[in-house]
């Protein structure tokens, strides 16, 4: 019962949290257990690297015809969900089991790399390239045959593992996942949103020479992402795998529960990672599911563009416009910099709830949607009779409600976070008719949400 209590006013006050740090490993033994044990994540990558193998053979050499071969189903359904389900709970853990750098290890572990360190040019220029690729993809998934083609989605597969594995062959550990992996990239940034972080005790780490959980030791590699648990302030980066466990002389570093919205009150939307990503990920999920409705293809035909020309159009619209609105609001609030944060804007700060639910409803639509034909296209990629006729519909309702709970949820986040700026981080100095942009941002956007939601389905 205490441990429910505390769970609760850590889940709903942030500053609970600051003395009563809900630590999984002291509670759940067996979470430190499977973190020490490194065979664990060993036997989950290869099994990983496999279904990742098993997909592009599958979309290569298998039908073509996108009701006769699950890899599509597989790809873009289950996998990309469970990614993006997975920013809410376990931050970048994914990451730690991706099997994208699973051709770099090979490299390193043959000995076949330069084994250099990132250039100045990656760590400087790495987040604008990947958050490039990043919105590429989503413009191809868009507008191209991508998702309904096999062979085309084991190509897409294919380039991203052969990417990574060059990487591997000139720099050392996984400087693509780090810095120019567009998934890993928008994972990190909604990864400041997961319930849970990987910390170290500073407290403990003042006792050590040398940070092994970040340079390594002469049996044991360093840290994958160049971090180690000393250097981790916020979950952007790090993977929560666990390598530096094993390399901590004081037992240091550990998984907390946290407040979801704890990173972005810290925050408050500063830097280019949030300034730019939110807008451009609102402005695409708004394009995309106005592309879903009947009136996109009826606009469409009317003005004479072709689709792939109106929603970008759309797309970067959608995308300008929110950065200018967040800028006029900033503006309006007249309290942009603080001495120790630096320049912030908090119409960004409260948009990040809907960034990032928005891509989950638009992952979880996909999902619901396919997942009744799944058995019916196994059947006939594998000549199985019997399965044809197990096809079943999610029903419409149920997945208008589902999506509309989650924007609630994202809604609410939003207002939380307007409440905890006014009451809590500036104490009421800043009057409220300042916030008052913010709240009709908010508004807007979520009825566009909201509105777009279900006519899309």
């Amino acid at each position: 019962m205490e441990f429910l209590k505390t769970l609760l006013k850590t889940l709903f006050w942030p500053d609970f949290e600051r003395d009563h740090r809900i630590n999984l490993f002291i509670i759940f033994p067996k979470i430190k257990a499977f973190f020490y044990n490194r065979r664990n994540f060993a036997y989950i990558r290869t099994f990983g690297d496999i279904v990742f193998l098993t997909l592009i053979i599958m979309g290569l050499f298998g039908p073509q015809d996108p009701k006769a071969n699950i890899m599509l189903f597989l790809a873009w359904g289950v996998w990309w969900s469970s990614v993006v389900l997975s920013w809410f709970f376990l931050g970048r853990m994914w990451c730690a089991f991706c099997p994208f750098p699973g051709l770099a290890r090979l490299f390193q572990n043959l000995k076949m790399s330069l084994f250099k360190y990132p250039s100045s040019f990656l760590k400087d220029y790495g987040i604008h390239l990947a958050t490039t690729l990043f919105f590429i993809i989503i413009w191809l998934e868009t507008t191209t045959e991508l998702v309904h083609s096999p062979r085309y989605t084991a190509i897409f597969l294919i380039s991203i593992w052969a990417l990574a594995g060059i990487l591997g062959m000139i720099y050392r550990e996984y400087a693509w996942c780090r810095y120019l992996c567009p998934l890993g990239r928008i994972t990190g940034v909604a990864a400041t949103m997961s319930l849970i972080e990987f910390r170290a005790d500073y407290t403990l780490c003042r006792r050590c020479n040398g940070a092994p959980c970040k340079r390594g030791t002469d049996q044991i590699k360093p840290c994958p992402v160049y971090l180690g648990a000393v250097a981790v302030q916020n979950n952007l980066n790090c993977f929560i795998c666990g390598h530096c466990l094993i390399l901590c002389p004081h037992d240091s570093p550990t998984i907390y529960i946290r407040h979801p919205l704890k990173e972005i009150i810290l925050n408050k939307g500063k830097g280019i990672t949030c300034s730019y990503i939110i807008p451009f990920l609102i402005g695409s999920q708004l394009a995309r599911f106005l592309f879903e409705t009947p009136f996109f293809h009826v606009w469409r035909s009317s003005i004479g563009f072709s689709s792939e020309v109106l929603f970008t159009i759309l797309f970067f619209w959608f995308s300008i416009s929110i950065i200018v609105l967040s800028k006029l609001s900033g503006s309006y609030f007249k309290y942009f910099e603080d001495p120790i944060l630096g320049r912030f804007n908090l119409a960004i700060a409260i948009l990040i709830p809907l960034a990032f639910t928005g891509e989950l409803i638009y992952r979880s639509t996909y999902l619901l949607k396919g997942i009744g034909e799944f058995l019916p296209t196994l059947g006939r990629q594998f000549d199985l009779s019997y399965l044809l006729n197990l096809h079943f519909e999610i029903p419409k309702r149920f997945i208008e409600l589902w999506n509309v709970s989650l924007l609630f949820l994202a809604f609410s986040g939003s207002i939380y976070l307007l409440c905890y700026f006014y009451f809590k981080d500036f104490q009421r100095e800043i009057p409220l008719k300042r916030y008052v942009p913010f709240l009709i941002l908010v508004f807007i956007l979520y009825l566009a949400y909201f509105a777009l939601i279900l006519t899309s389905i």
